[in-house]
């Protein structure tokens, strides 16, 4: 009697049944594959665009001065940043939006990925999107000694346009982690209402 008992608790569940339209509109979400699948593409260019900015740097760097080398060390980083955003939504968004990946376990599995979800996705990439403007904006900086010169890549309204944007982008920021935490204490409260 107990082992009939064990069996059946041991037993998968039923799968419920979905409609055609239900299923039709849950399959959809494979549709975003492509999209991910070019993401990965992208980032084998920016693979490539590190290693020649890479070997730009190392073929001149006895005849670059330290700003020039500074600003391809900058470049660099740039790339990296831009490089992690992509792993960031390629990984996440597919683990959130379309299959599980099923790392758990794995040795090799990202540290965040255990706990993301849409809206830790919206505050990382915001919070990489920051970083990556901090970059371009540091280079900007640098160069910033060459404004009104012919060597400058900048006018000073490009540099002013710079800086707005990047407060752009940290109001953003503030304004999407701030909503989120809204929502968390919302739903916090209905559940306590609840229990």
């Amino acid at each position: 009697m107990i082992s009939e008992s064990k069996a059946l608790s041991a037993a998968p569940s039923p799968q419920p049944q979905i409609g055609l339209f239900a299923r039709l509109i849950f399959g959809s979400r494979w549709l975003q594959v492509p999209l991910y699948l070019g993401l990965i593409i992208a980032q084998a260019v920016y693979v490539l665009l590190f290693l020649k900015e890479l070997w730009h740097l190392v073929a001149h760097s006895f005849d670059a001065s330290e700003q020039q080398i500074m600003l391809i060390v900058l470049g660099l980083i740039d790339v990296v940043m831009i490089s992690n955003l992509l792993v960031m939504v390629i990984v996440g968004g597919y683990e959130t939006f379309v299959s599980r990946l099923n790392l758990s376990g794995h040795p090799d599995e990202p540290e965040w990925l255990s706990h993301v979800n849409a809206s830790v996705l919206k505050i990382k990439l915001a919070m990489a999107i920051i970083g990556i403007s901090s970059i371009s904006l540091l280079r900007t900086f640098i160069e910033a000694g060459n404004l009104g010169t012919t060597r400058s890549n900048f006018t000073e309204t490009g540099v002013m346009w710079q800086v707005l944007i990047h407060l752009t982008f940290i109001i953003s920021a503030i304004g999407i982690a701030w909503v989120d935490r809204l929502s968390e204490s919302g739903h916090r409260n209905k559940e306590a209402s609840h229990g």
